[in-house]
Order: structure tokens, then C-alpha cells, then sequence
């Protein structure tokens, strides 16, 4: 099979060069002045998790959970018994609507009293105490709704939701378990963001800009991380302040804790050669330049990338030299030692 493959991909460059050379544009490595990067190594953590516990006290009835499930926000993670619960709720009810029935027919006593009293027909007194039985059947509605509002909100405290999605981490909890108000049930993790923490001395923390985005190396993948807050309080030993980055991690495999690394402007300038971004590509799992030699061939020579000046970036690798015509436009269609034509040389 490994023999079919590389059989295939010769074949392939074969072709490729039948076609005859890749067209591409080159720019001229130059020299320039650069703030080199410097490397910090931070720790991820997960930007949003949560203990939950048992609002009310109860018997354990259903855990729908397991540690390491991915749960949706707003779903029932554990059912306390509220069967007496909802007896009392059911009572409530009963009784509100026995109570707005008895205040519908003083609302119409008292109405046909109002209109006896202006004709004259019945007493002050009797007109009084039918104003004061419609009033008091108001109020008795007015307060079994309540009741029922409070027993409705302690119903829903015996169902335990989850408040956002993401993967439930701990479990404290068993079926048929009696809990307390207060008693930790599980806790999740929100896995799609992150925060990175890193603590970076102040003539750095001087070059950076709140709001931009910086690549951030968790592991062996890059994310983008948007720069959020510097926090004024600095290490007295280190001379150095937490600065925080938030990242969109949620198709990436990260874990809290983890290492991360970024590479960030210093306070110093120094001599490197410098090209446009658009000729730095990744070929092969690292950074690259395609070189042109003056036979017209194509070589790959791998680059570290030491600082940026506004569009350029400045590099290092072995074998680069002041002068060299580097792929600038069409080096995702080159290869390693491929016939290239240039089609800005002048």
C-alpha cells in the first residue's frame, strides 16, 4: 500500500513537471530593522465552568448524566422526588380557582350594592361590608397566585439544569440519594472557550494592543487568541503582569491546564531579513520560502519567524542570504526542487 502511494505521488510530480513550470511571482530578500520575538509559556483553562448543587432538599429520583458526557444547555441533569411537590401544587390550583370564582360574584354584589346605595335602598353598612368582602376576595386570589408561583419556582429548583453546554467533568451524586440545599451535584466545563493566561514583563506589555489577535501555540496546534485584558498587579520578583488572551477552542482538543506559548514583540531592535508575509507558507507541518535559484529551481528551506514590521515579517533559516529571489505569489502551487517561471522579472 505505502508502495502505491509513493508511486502515486512520483507520478503525480511527474506530471506536474510535464506541464511544465509553475508561474510564479518573487520578491527580493532584503535587510531590515526588527523588534525580535520573544517566546512565554502560559496555562490554559477552560473560560466558563460551574458546580451545581441542589437548590432543595429531596430524594435523588433520576440522574441523567454520566462524567465526560457532552450535555446541551438547559438540559434535566438530575430529578429530586416532588411528588408531594406537586400535590401541593395541584391543591393550589384548586383553591385559586374556588378563590377567583368567590371574587367574580362579590365584584357583582358589590356592583349591584353600589347602585341600591345610590337609590337609597340599603343601608351604608350594607354597602360597606359588600365592599369589604370584594376587596378581600381580591386579595385571597392575589395571594394563592403567589403560592402557587412559590410552590411552581421550588418545583422547577427540583429539576437540575444545566446552565450552559459543555462536558460534565465531576459527578457527586447517586440514584436514590438523599441531598441537601447546598449539596454539589456535578460540575461542567464550557470546552468551545478558553482563556490563556501568561505573565509577560512590562516592556512588552507596552507593545501590545487590547482587541488584537495573536497565534497561540496550545500543544502542536495554533489558535487565535484575542488579547483581553493586562491586569495592573504586577510580580514584585519578576517585574512581569498576567496578561489574559480568550480563545475559540471548540474544534480543537485542549485540556485545562495545558501548556501554551506565544510569541511576542520585545523592547529591542535588531538587524534580520525581512519579505512579505504572503512569501512565509506551511508546507510539511513548518514554515517555509521557496527560493529560486538561477537555474529557475524551486528550493524549500524552512524559516523562523523572528518579528513582524507592519505587512513584512523577518526570518531565519539556513541557507538564506541577502539578495535571494523568494516566491511571493504562486508558492502554494510549488514544490520541492520544481522548474518555476517568473513572471515579474523585469
Amino acid at each position: 500500500m505505502i508502495k502505491k502511494i509513493l508511486v502515486t505521488a512520483f507520478l503525480g510530480l511527474g506530471l506536474l513537471h510535464a506541464q511544465g513550470p509553475s508561474l510564479v511571482e518573487t520578491t527580493t530578500l532584503v535587510k531590515g530593522e526588527v523588534n525580535p520575538l520573544q517566546e512565554f509559556v502560559g496555562t490554559l483553562k477552560f473560560d466558563n465552568e460551574s458546580t451545581l448543587a441542589a437548590q432543595n432538599s429531596g430524594l435523588v429520583k433520576k440522574v441523567n448524566f454520566e462524567v465526560g458526557d457532552k450535555v446541551s444547555k438547559g438540559k434535566t441533569l438530575v430529578q429530586i422526588d416532588d411528588d408531594l411537590l406537586n400535590a401541593q401544587i395541584k391543591a393550589a390550583r384548586a383553591n385559586l380557582s374556588i378563590a377567583k370564582d368567590e371574587q367574580r360574584n362579590s365584584s357583582k354584589d358589590y356592583e349591584r350594592y353600589k347602585k341600591l346605595l345610590e337609590s337609597k335602598s340599603i343601608t351604608q353598612k350594607e354597602y360597606d361590608d359588600a365592599l369589604l368582602k370584594s376587596n378581600s376576595s381580591r386579595s385571597n386570589v392575589k395571594a394563592l397566585e403567589a403560592k402557587l408561583k412559590e410552590l411552581t419556582i421550588q418545583s422547577s429548583k427540583k429539576r437540575i439544569k444545566a446552565p450552559f453546554s459543555g462536558v460534565i467533568v465531576e459527578k457527586n451524586i447517586s440514584l436514590g440519594e438523599w441531598v441537601n440545599a447546598g449539596t454539589a451535584i456535578a460540575k461542567i466545563v464550557d470546552t468551545s472557550k478558553a482563556e490563556i493566561t501568561f505573565n509577560i514583563p512590562l516592556e512588552v506589555v507596552d507593545g501590545l494592543r487590547m482587541g488584537d489577535m495573536y497565534d497561540v501555540q496550545v500543544g502542536k496546534q495554533t489558535v487565535k487568541a484575542k488579547l483581553t485584558a493586562v491586569i495592573p498587579n504586577g510580580d514584585k520578583l519578576t517585574r512581569t503582569f498576567p496578561v489574559k488572551f480568550k480563545a475559540n477552542v471548540e474544534n480543537s482538543f485542549v485540556f485545562d491546564g495545558q501548556e501554551a506559548k506565544v510569541s511576542l514583540s520585545k523592547d529591542a531592535i535588531k538587524q534580520a531579513l525581512v519579505l512579505p508575509r504572503d512569501a512565509v507558507i506551511k508546507r510539511f507541518g513548518q514554515r517555509v520560502v521557496f527560493a529560486v535559484n538561477e537555474k529557475n529551481i524551486a528550493m524549500m528551506i524552512p524559516v523562523k519567524i523572528v518579528g513582524f514590521i507592519s505587512n513584512k515579517v523577518a526570518i531565519e533559516g539556513q541557507g538564506l542570504s541577502e539578495g535571494m529571489q523568494i516566491v511571493e505569489k504562486g508558492n502554494e502551487r510549488v514544490f520541492p526542487k520544481s522548474p518555476v517561471k517568473i513572471i515579474n522579472k523585469k
